[in-house]
């Protein structure tokens, strides 16, 4: 069964897509959100109230399933967000921007039924807030709203204001990529995040001692929330950059990258050319099926992946130097 968790708006640059993941039951029947990842272009948090949108209300077989369908989606549509309801996922499209032949396309290749109408705007972003939930990754962080209580047990505690940002660590993306820091620990290095989204993994690596910190994203709502967010955590380390390419000069002992393929490939080559024989490239927001593009451009840079881990069909890969002889 699915889980209801309510609506996520977010927008799309850094992040073409993000797929907000239900921590609420463990094993079987979560099912994972896709949203457009911080403020989609022409839609801000002053919306016309008057707008109306069509709302898609789908019904995949099951959890993975709906990771796919959802990806596709947002990669061949201009989507405004999704909710997850018991036993489906709903999609708010703009009428203006929805071609009906390319989403028929699309679900009728796994032959998933849906129904459609439509709907007047409201508060999206209200209701986005009052949906989430802390989040916690055993006795190492927790990641929780400016409005929860500290979370007991744990090292790491970040509060952050959610807003319209992706990197809550609700999506097994940046869960996974939270865990990342704790095997490669940043205490004492220099760390750059790649589309930081919250700024959630920066602010991390800076409670954690890393020596050196950047953070960018392209998106103007993006760098408001991260800002926000680095000054709630008093992380004066972290230097928050807006900014559309990875940085052309510099050695970094630690590169984030949570986004999406076609960007992590599009810089692969500079992130190879920032790193040393001691750097470590940390890459997620990439779907299983997609590790042998990956890995090809991996190869290609003379880069070699040391370690890789799955949660929910997403992959987070760690990569070094190639040791060359």
């Amino acid at each position: 069964m699915y889980i209801s968790v309510g609506f996520f708006w977010l927008s799309h640059k850094l992040h073409p897509y993000a797929i907000v993941k239900s921590e609420r039951t463990k094993g079987e029947g979560n099912i994972s959100l896709l949203t457009p990842a911080c403020r989609l272009a022409g839609f801000t948090p002053h919306q016309n109230m008057n707008e109306s949108y069509i709302q898609i209300e789908m019904f995949p077989p099951d959890a993975e399933t709906g990771d796919i369908l959802l990806a596709r989606l947002q990669e061949a549509l201009e989507v405004q967000g999704f909710e997850l309801v018991e036993n489906a996922i709903v999609m708010y499209i703009d009428k203006d921007h929805f071609d009906e032949k390319v989403f028929e396309k699309i679900l009728s290749i796994n032959n998933i039924k849906y129904n459609q109408s439509i709907i007047y705007n409201k508060n999206w972003n209200q209701e986005w807030e009052a949906s989430f939930t802390p989040v916690v990754i055993e006795d190492f962080v927790a990641v929780r709203a400016g409005f929860h209580q500290k979370q007991p047990g744990v090292k790491y505690d970040i509060a952050i204001t959610p807003k319209m940002s992706f990197g809550t660590g609700h999506h097994a993306t940046t869960f996974m990529m939270l865990e990342s820091l704790r095997q490669f620990d940043p205490a004492g290095k220099s760390v750059i995040d790649f589309g930081t989204g919250t700024g959630v993994l920066a602010i991390l690596a800076a409670k954690m001692g890393a020596a050196k910190i950047a953070a960018i994203d392209n998106d103007d709502w993006c760098i408001e929330n991260a800002t926000e967010n680095i000054a709630a955590n008093n992380c004066s380390v972290i230097q928050l950059q807006k900014a559309d390419q990875f940085p052309s000069t510099g050695t970094w002992d630690i590169i984030l990258a949570n986004i999406n393929l076609n960007v992590i490939l599009d810089n692969f080559q500079p992130f190879a050319n920032s790193m040393n024989m001691h750097s470590v490239l940390i890459i997620s927001g990439i779907l299983k099926e997609d590790m042998e593009k990956l890995a090809g451009a991996a190869q290609s840079c003379k880069l070699v992946a040391e370690i890789s881990k799955e949660r929910n069909n997403w992959l987070c890969v760690a990569f070094k130097k190639m040791d060359i002889l």
